[in-house]
């Protein structure tokens, strides 16, 4: 009898296993290619270049009164010399220290525009993983080897569901990029 209940017990464990569904899902595609990223990148893209206009700013004030400072050099007194030099070094003061919080600033503003872009992914996708009866989903980006035939792609569910065209891919993306910086340069 107890060889019996170990066969059943043995053979439920088996099967509730065999039962089980896995999936996994290319997450760093998805949020690359939702349409609310195009506008994060449009708007960081914006405010990094007006960061670089205004340290562009400052390094021509800087790169001018440089340039005045070694013309007259000699004609300066003491006074007027460490003047004109303690001036070149707060200039040099703010442009770094402006370098320094543009930066951070810039950080936190991709961080609080793709936050919510990472939100409406994450939950579509467990819209999509509870529908489908799964019970783990893997990002694709990090496994090593899956096997297709026993765990199910829910990309193209979740790209559906995101409202992300059939025809854009991750190629097409870094197409589009690389015009935009094109045409941004030749500007």
């Amino acid at each position: 009898m107890k060889k019996i209940l170990l066969i059943a017990a043995v053979s439920l464990i088996g099967f509730s296993a065999s039962a089980q569904k896995f999936a996994h899902v290319n997450f760093q595609e998805l949020v690359q290619l939702m349409p609310e990223s195009d506008q994060a990148r449009a708007t960081i893209q914006e405010s990094q270049k007006n960061a670089q206009e205004s340290y562009q700013e400052m390094m021509n004030e800087f790169q001018d009164k440089y340039s005045k400072y070694q013309q007259n050099v000699n004609s300066y007194t003491p006074a007027t010399r460490k003047s004109k030099e303690d001036e070149l070094t707060q200039i040099q003061q703010r442009i770094q220290e402006f370098s320094q919080n543009v930066e951070q600033e810039l950080q936190e503003q991709q961080q609080k525009l793709m936050e919510p872009i990472y939100k409406k992914a994450q939950e579509k996708m467990n819209e999509i993983a509870k529908a489908g009866g799964y019970i783990y989903v893997f990002d694709r980006s990090s496994l090593l080897y899956v096997d297709d035939t026993q765990s199910t792609d829910i990309t193209p569910e979740c790209r559906k569901a995101l409202g992300i065209a059939e025809d854009r891919t991750m190629e097409s993306l870094q197409a589009e990029l690389a015009a935009k910086a094109a045409a941004a340069n030749a500007q």
